[in-house]
């Protein structure tokens, strides 16, 4: 396994970014999609983040597992299955070309405005196209599935859906804390029979795997760091920031794709 230096200091950051996401400010994580993708390729960035991001997510739903709210997650359930459906059968007929994933990120930051407009005129709107209306929890479960399975790009579209029952930032994290552990575990499956599928783009490999063990410290020091920091930021603040950093990341993930 031979990475450059520039390569280890951007899994560095990556780890740190998203163990501050698990246990701190939820929408930092979602920074590290664009970073790791830099550093190691679209297609070989997803296989190397799912493992870093399971083993962060264990950790938040230690902390937070209490606070949960289920129905938030039940409700979506079925919508999330059709998503992660369909993205594995994209990712199995498509596999995942450089232009291919950045047309798909696009997307997903276009949802993701969608969704924080929405949420941002709620009252002007009422609640039909809310995404807690009968057609936004279709849609957001679905478009969560689908991104979080070809991208792991999730992140965003569960905050707003989430961010508009106006949550206290404890019941948030728990929230979100078990939805992350269990479907990103689910794709860890997914994810090896696309790899035994697709022998010359595998998506889970030994290296990758040492990588993410490698880096595991990393993660665990931005787990403690959010933690801290999630002890001392204000409901309001918290609410603030999980929308500013939702809004950075979709312009983000559409802007990379002229660049």
């Amino acid at each position: 396994m031979h990475f450059a230096l520039w390569q280890w200091l951007v899994g560095i950051v990556a780890g740190f970014l998203i163990g501050v996401s698990k246990t701190g400010i939820p929408g930092v994580g979602i920074l590290t999609v664009p970073i790791l993708a830099y550093g190691f390729g679209g297609w070989e960035s997803v296989g190397i983040m799912l493992p870093m991001l399971v083993f962060g997510d264990c950790f938040a739903v230690f902390w937070y597992r209490r606070h949960a709210q289920w129905d938030k997650i039940l409700t979506l359930l079925p919508w999330i299955i059709t998503g992660m459906a369909i993205g594995g059968l994209v990712l199995w007929k498509l596999g995942e070309s450089k232009s291919h994933k950045d047309i798909l990120n696009v997307i997903i930051g276009i949802l993701v405005l969608i969704m924080l407009a929405l949420h941002l005129l709620q009252d002007k709107l009422g609640d039909k196209l809310t995404p807690r209306s009968s057609i936004g929890k279709a849609s957001t479960g679905t478009a969560a599935g689908f991104a979080t399975t070809v991208s792991n790009a999730a992140g965003p579209i569960m905050q707003m859906y989430m961010a508009s029952y106006g949550m206290r930032k404890e019941e948030f994290m728990g929230t979100l804390a078990w939805y992350l552990l269990i479907f990103n575990t689910a794709k860890l499956p997914v994810f090896g029979l696309l790899t035994f599928l697709h022998p010359l783009k595998p998506m889970l490999t030994g290296h990758s795997l040492l990588l993410d063990l490698l880096l595991a410290p990393f993660i665990l020091a931005g787990v403690f760091a959010g933690k801290w920091l999630f002890l001392r930021i204000s409901q309001k603040a918290f609410h603030l920031a999980v929308l500013i950093l939702a809004a950075v990341a979709a312009i983000k993930l559409i802007v990379a794709y002229w660049v």
